[in-house]
């Protein structure tokens, strides 16, 4: 298992090489730079001669391959650069960011598996019944439904007409600022939760081993305990572990709607300002918790399932 970590975690340095050289190679043939961000109003003509000292100072006028180079060789001692915009260094930048960004997909997964999988679950148990038939139709408007016209429809309720709840921002980072982002969020994975929990268990329902142990006369309960829930759990947790990356990649729209202060709303302003190496930072980060999650994803599947062997 040691040696299956170890490769997982020498795979993710291509990974990571691979994202930061796409990330150059955008900005490269994208027109704009940060000089000119800064600089242009939209109303006055850009000064040349400041647009190319900024570019001297930030080192943007030297070529794609030797920028790239610098670049790698200070990613190999864990330093991101410094932002353009801010002058202060791409790691404190994240954590401050990294913290909000992390509670907004924790309670968006634990709200979508404290009522996606039992949904799916108990859909499967009885098959075209009522709960079969209003989870799948959940589920199917779930997966269909704009995160930000959903946002916008809890703001709207239960912060605007029943004043339940604040409408937007972080707050203090109490609970209760926190309830319509992460739902908001977590409906999409809650459905996509149901739907897979549903599919496992109906698939390991007709199985020969359930079978065999329903003629031995095992409880229903012992059945549902030992033999489905368990072999469908494997299924489940992998598509937790997708759906958990996925968030934080998601989380763009959540954060921008709600003011919410994470890594998406500084990743998107970076963007709109051209500061190449937040935006580099950002990705990086979700990339590596997305690499990180998915082989502890593995690990755990080893663990409850003793037939997977990693070599």
């Amino acid at each position: 298992m040691l040696q299956f970590v170890l490769r997982r975690l020498l795979q993710a340095i291509p990974i990571l090489l691979a994202v930061a050289g796409l990330i150059f190679l955008l900005f490269s043939v994208i027109p704009g730079n940060f000089a000119s961000t800064q600089i242009s109003d939209g109303r006055a003509v850009m000064d040349a001669e400041a647009v190319e000292r900024m570019n001297r100072q930030f080192g943007l006028d030297q070529p794609l391959a030797t920028r790239f180079a610098t670049y790698v060789g200070k990613l190999a001692t864990l330093d991101l650069g410094t932002s353009f915009r801010t002058r202060q260094p791409v790691w404190h930048l994240i954590g401050e960011r990294l913290w909000p960004t992390m509670q907004l997909a924790f309670a968006s997964m634990m709200f979508a598996i404290l009522i996606g999988v039992p949904l799916g679950f108990l859909a499967a148990l009885r098959p075209g019944g009522i709960v079969d038939t209003v989870s799948m139709v959940t589920a199917v408007s779930g997966l269909s439904l704009p995160k930000f016209w959903l946002g916008l429809m809890l703001m709207y309720l239960f912060a605007l007409q029943l004043g339940w709840l604040p409408s937007f921002g972080y707050g203090d980072g109490a609970l209760r600022n926190l309830i319509l982002p992460s739902i908001a969020l977590g409906v999409a994975p809650l459905a996509l939760l149901a739907r897979t929990t549903r599919a496992a268990v109906l698939e390991i329902m007709n199985a020969d081993f359930v079978r065999t142990a329903r003629a031995k006369g095992m409880s229903e309960r012992r059945v549902v305990q030992w033999h489905l829930a368990r072999n469908a759990l494997v299924i489940v947790l992998t598509t937790v572990g997708l759906q958990f990356g996925s968030v934080i990649g998601q989380a763009v729209v959540i954060e921008k709607l709600f003011a919410w202060p994470g890594l998406g709303s500084l990743l998107v302003d970076s963007v709109s300002l051209r500061d190449i190496p937040v935006v580099q930072g950002c990705i990086l980060v979700i990339v590596l918790f997305f690499l990180v999650v998915n082989m502890l994803v593995d690990v755990l599947a080893a663990i409850i399932d003793p037939r997977i062997r990693y070599s």
